[in-house]
């Protein structure tokens, strides 16, 4: 199965282009990871003819908050539709369960013992400073934390979320995680 986790760091926020649309937002960096290649890569606006190519091939969308944030805003730059690719969003899966949402850096702290490496308002700062090659690496940080993530809860089919000290475990139905929809179903996500 070609399998792409992916993240999304932009260059504004909500509060800036007056909408809680994400599609209004503009896109700095999009950091991915291929399991198939056992790669990761980044890819900034320009180069995005390079990016549509990996996302076509895949089997599967792997994110994190990426149903509701990371797909409709990479759409906007898509002259297809990456909604007709299978996504997996570890958000929406825990919040399936536990019934709220919750931060990457809570399950990543309660389930693998580690922290993000900044904020999306820091990524947002060091764009704007020109340090991209620091955008980049936070952006490919949270890859790597949403791949270590859900592997983990295809292990071992729970997560685990820190707060307040308190260290809290959702069980997690992960049977049909990798499951692919009938060959006859899937569409072409590029207008022939």
């Amino acid at each position: 199965m070609n399998k792409i986790v992916f993240d999304i760091e932009t260059s504004n926020i909500f509060q800036e282009v007056g909408s809680n649309n994400p599609a209004d937002l503009s896109i700095s960096v999009v950091g991915i990871y291929e399991y198939e290649k056992d790669k990761y890569s980044t890819f900034l606006v320009e180069e995005f003819a390079e990016l549509w190519p990996i996302f076509e091939d895949a089997d599967m969308l792997i994110t994190f908050n990426g149903d509701h944030f990371d797909i409709p805003l990479l759409n906007k730059y898509y002259s297809g539709d990456l909604g007709k690719i299978k996504s997996l969003d570890v958000l929406k899966e825990m919040q399936k369960v536990a019934g709220r949402r919750m931060k990457l850096d809570q399950i990543a702290e309660g389930t693998l013992g580690t922290n993000k490496s900044g904020h999306g308002l820091d990524a947002i700062k060091w764009w704007r400073d020109g340090d991209v090659e620091k955008v980049k690496k936070y952006c490919l940080d949270d890859v790597r934390i949403t791949k270590d993530v859900y592997e983990y809860a295809l292990k071992n089919n729970k997560l685990i979320f820190k707060e307040g000290g308190n260290l809290n475990e959702v069980k997690l139905d992960t049977s049909d995680w990798e499951t692919l929809p009938s060959p006859t179903s899937l569409n072409h996500t590029l207008p022939f």
